[in-house]
C-alpha cells in the first residue's frame, strides 16, 4: 500500500514585499527623528532663554547688597547726608513653628499691627521681611527675644545729621535705597553706586551648596556750595520773619556773585529728611527753584540796566511821572505815590512804576525782550537741582498794548528766585552773568572728577554794571530799602511788592509777594542775598517785611566771613554754629569714611566738635583801622584772611608738596581753619606763605595729583 503525502506549498514572494517593509520602517524613524530633531531645537533654540530663566528661578536666589551711597558734604566738608549701618528683620514663615506667637511677639516690640504680621507670614514661605532699617533699639530687643525663623540682614539707612538744615536741597531717599527728591534724586546714578550681588545656588530642599558675589561699587561723595553755618544763618531768620507776619511761606537764596556759587538756599515751610513722609506735599517744594512768581519792582534792574546800555537815560536825567499816572492802551496805571518829575536814580530809589514803564517804551519790545533774556530770566539756569521752572516769558509778537508797560514794572512775567538773584550777582560782579552752582567737588575715595569752570556770559558792560551798583545803593541809602541797610556795612538792592494771581485769573487784594534782593558790600560784592515772602499779613512791602531779614542774614553773614566793617560802629551778632545731631554709631562712621587718601582725611577731626547748644557771639576781633580798598577774596569763604586782629598772629608755612593729612595735622596745631580743595599735593595755597594771621583764621590748599 503505497502511503500519501502531502506535497509542500509553496509560498510566491513578490519583489516588492521587502522594499515596503523597509520603506515604512524608514519613514516611520525618519519622523520620529525629524519630531525629535525639532523639540529639541524647540528646547534649546526657541524656549532655550525662558526655560534657563526658569531653571535660575528654581535652583539660584540672588540676594542683592545694597551699596553705601556717596556721603554730602557742605564746602567745609561738614557731612550733610550720609549712610549708616543698620539692621533690617526677615522672616522664614516655613522654620517659625507658631505664626500667631510670633506675630504677637514681634509686633509689640516693632509697634506693629500683629493681625497683619501674621497674614504677612501666612503669605510667604520662605523669605518675608519683618520690618526694614529698624533703630537699633528695636533691633536688640527683638535679638533678645531670640525667636526660630526670624534673621536679621545689615541695610545701609540714609541719615540727615543736621536734621531740616538744607533739607530742600538735600532731598531724601525711599526705603529702596533710590534718591526721591532734592540732590539725593537729581544725582541718584552718582552718589547711589553699583550694587553687590551673592547669587546662591539651592537644591531641591533650599539647601545652599554654591555661592558667587559679584562686587559692587560704593556711590561717590559730592561736596556742595553751601556753607553750613550760613544756611543756618538764613533759614532761622527766614522762619523768624514767616512766623512774625504769618505768611504762607518763604526763600532765602545767597550767592557768591563772583563764581555763581550758592552758599546758603533755605524754604520755609521746612522739612525733616530723616522723616519725610510726614511732612506735606507743599511743604517739599523747593522755592528757590520751583516757584515761580511776578518779582514786582525788583526787576526794574532789567529796565534800568537795559536804558543805561542802549545810552537811552543817564542817572541825573529828570522824567515826567506825570503825578502818579499813565495811560496804556486804554488801560491807567497808578504809582504808589504820586510823583512828579524824578531823575533817573530816584525812580529807581522811589520804586515808580510810571517812570520805569517810560524807560521800558523807549526801548521797545524786541529789544526789551533781548536784554530779558539776556539776563537769564524765560530759561532755566541748569543748576544742578532737578525740577527747576523757567519761568514765564511770551515773546513780543504775543504782548498786548499793555505788556512793555506791564513788564517795565515787573507784572505779566514769572520769574524763579534763583534767576533774581542770579541776575543781582551780574551786576554786583561787574556784569557777567554766571551759571549758579550748588555742587563743588565729586570724588570716591581716590577717584576725582573735576568740575568745569563757572560759565558764563556778559550781559551789560563794567561801566553800567557800575553806575547800576550806584543807583541800588541809593535805594538802600535813601529810598524804599533803608530798612535793608546792615550796620557797619554799605549795601545795594531794590524792594519788591507784587499782587498774586487769585483763583479768578485776576489780582488779588489780599495776597502779595514781598522780597528784597541786594549785595554787600557795594564797592567789592562779597555775597548776594535775596529774601521773598509769601503772602504776608499785616504788611505786604517788601521793605517793611523783607528788608529787615536781609539786614539781619546780612549782618550775620559778614560777621561770620570776618568781613572788616566799613564803618565799625556795632558789634554784629554771628551764629557761632548750626545744629548738631550726630549719634554716637554715626561719628564713628564719618570718620572711617574718609580715608586716608581722601582729600577730606585731614578734616575728620574736625567733624565732630564737642557738643554745644547753638548761640550767637559777637565778632571777635576788630580791625582798629579798616583800610579803604581792601583787597577782597574771589570766594568768601577765604574772606577770614582779612581780618585783622588784636591777639597773637601766626606765620603762614609754605605748604607745598606737602600731603593732605600733614597738611591737615600742621593747621590743626597751629589752631587754623583749613578748607580742603582737590586731592593729592599742596600746589597752592590761600593766605601766602610768610602772611601773619589770628588764631582761628581760614587756610585754603589746593591739593592736586
Amino acid at each position: 500500500m503505497i502511503a500519501w503525502r502531502p506535497q509542500p506549498r509553496s509560498i510566491a514572494v513578490t519583489r516588492s514585499t521587502v522594499p515596503n517593509r523597509t520603506l515604512f520602517l524608514g519613514g516611520t524613524f525618519a519622523v520620529w527623528a525629524i519630531c525629535l530633531v525639532g523639540r529639541l531645537y524647540y528646547l534649546q533654540v526657541i524656549k532655550y532663554l525662558e526655560l534657563v530663566s526658569r531653571a535660575e528661578r528654581q535652583q539660584q536666589r540672588t540676594v542683592e547688597i545694597a551699596p553705601e551711597r556717596g556721603t554730602i558734604f557742605d564746602r567745609h566738608a561738614h557731612p550733610l547726608a550720609m549712610s549708616v549701618a543698620v539692621d533690617s528683620i526677615y522672616a522664614v514663615p516655613t522654620e517659625i513653628p507658631d505664626h500667631a506667637l510670633v506675630s504677637h511677639l514681634l509686633a509689640s516690640v516693632l509697634s506693629s499691627d500683629s493681625s497683619e504680621l501674621e497674614e504677612h507670614l501666612n503669605a510667604f514661605r520662605t523669605f518675608c521681611w519683618v520690618k526694614r532699617k529698624v533703630p537699633d533699639e528695636e533691633s536688640t530687643r527683638v535679638r533678645q527675644l531670640n525667636l526660630r525663623g526670624i534673621y536679621f540682614q545689615r541695610e545701609m539707612k540714609r541719615f540727615y545729621p543736621k536734621g531740616e538744615l538744607a533739607s530742600h536741597v538735600l532731598g531724601y531717599v525711599g526705603m529702596d535705597d533710590n534718591g526721591l527728591a532734592g540732590l539725593e534724586f537729581g544725582m541718584n546714578e552718582t552718589v547711589k553706586g553699583r550694587p553687590s550681588k551673592v547669587i546662591v545656588a539651592a537644591d531641591a530642599r533650599h539647601q545652599s551648596f554654591h555661592s558667587k558675589e559679584l562686587e559692587g561699587k560704593p556711590g561717590k561723595n559730592v561736596v556742595l556750595t553751601l556753607d553750613e553755618n550760613i544756611q543756618y544763618i538764613a533759614e532761622k531768620v527766614l522762619a523768624e520773619t514767616v512766623a512774625q507776619w504769618h505768611a504762607a511761606g518763604g526763600t532765602v537764596i545767597l550767592q557768591n556773585p563772583s563764581t555763581g556759587e550758592i552758599l546758603a538756599m533755605a524754604n520755609v515751610p521746612s522739612i525733616n529728611a530723616n522723616d519725610f513722609a510726614r511732612s506735606t506735599t507743599q511743604s517739599r517744594v523747593n522755592r528757590a527753584v520751583n516757584w515761580i512768581y511776578e518779582p514786582g519792582s525788583t526787576f526794574k534792574l532789567v529796565t534800568l540796566s537795559a536804558a543805561l546800555e542802549e545810552n537811552l537815560t543817564r542817572p541825573h536825567e529828570v522824567i515826567d511821572c506825570q503825578m502818579g499816572k499813565i495811560a496804556l492802551a486804554g488801560h491807567t496805571i497808578h504809582d504808589h505815590k504820586r510823583f512828579g518829575s524824578l531823575t533817573v536814580a530816584d525812580v529807581l530809589a522811589k520804586s515808580s512804576d510810571v517812570g520805569a514803564i517810560k524807560l521800558g517804551l523807549r526801548l521797545g519790545a524786541e529789544r526789551f525782550y533781548r536784554y530779558i533774556r539776556s539776563f537769564g530770566f524765560g530759561s532755566k539756569t541748569d543748576i544742578e537741582l532737578p525740577g527747576e521752572e523757567r519761568g514765564l516769558l511770551k515773546p513780543p509778537d504775543r504782548w498786548s498794548g499793555i505788556s512793555i508797560g506791564a513788564i517795565s514794572m515787573g507784572q505779566e512775567i514769572g520769574v524763579t528766585p534763583l534767576q533774581v538773584v542770579s541776575a543781582y550777582s551780574a551786576i554786583a560782579n561787574g556784569g557777567m552773568l554766571f551759571q549758579p552752582r550748588i555742587v563743588r567737588d565729586i570724588y570716591r575715595r581716590v577717584e576725582h572728577d573735576p568740575l568745569p569752570p563757572a560759565v558764563g556770559h556778559r550781559v551789560v558792560s563794567d561801566r553800567v554794571a557800575g553806575i547800576m551798583r550806584e543807583l541800588l545803593a541809593g535805594v538802600v541809602e535813601r529810598g524804599t530799602g533803608k530798612p535793608a541797610k546792615p550796620d557797619g556795612y554799605s549795601a545795594a538792592g531794590k524792594t519788591g511788592t507784587a499782587q498774586k494771581i487769585d483763583s479768578s485769573g485776576r489780582y488779588s487784594r489780599s495776597h502779595y509777594v514781598a522780597s528784597f534782593v541786594g549785595f554787600v558790600p557795594v564797592e567789592r560784592p562779597v555775597v548776594t542775598i535775596l529774601v521773598v515772602i509769601d503772602s504776608p499779613v499785616g504788611q505786604i512791602y517788601g521793605a517793611e517785611v523783607a528788608a529787615p531779614a536781609f539786614r539781619s542774614i546780612a549782618e550775620q553773614t559778614l560777621g561770620y566771613l570776618h568781613v572788616p566793617q566799613e564803618t565799625p560802629s556795632a558789634r554784629p551778632l554771628v551764629a557761632s554754629s548750626a545744629p548738631t545731631a550726630f549719634p554716637r554709631q554715626v561719628r564713628g562712621k564719618v570718620a572711617e569714611s574718609l580715608s586716608p587718601d581722601s582729600e577730606n582725611a585731614g578734616a575728620a577731626s574736625s567733624l565732630f566738635p564737642p557738643a554745644r547748644p547753638v548761640s550767637y557771639r559777637p565778632l571777635a576781633a576788630r580791625a582798629q583801622q579798616v583800610p579803604e580798598r581792601p583787597k577782597w577774596p574771589s570766594d568768601p569763604a577765604d574772606a577770614g584772611i582779612m581780618l585783622i586782629s588784636k591777639g597773637p598772629l601766626l606765620t603762614i608755612p609754605d605748604f607745598t608738596g606737602w600731603s593732605v593729612r600733614s597738611v591737615a595735622e600742621k593747621c590743626q596745631a597751629l589752631g587754623l581753619e583749613l578748607n580742603i580743595r582737590g586731592s593729592g599735593v599742596a600746589v597752592n595755597q590761600s593766605p601766602a606763605e610768610g602772611t601773619k594771621v589770628p588764631v582761628g583764621s581760614d587756610m585754603t590748599v589746593q591739593f592736586s595729583r
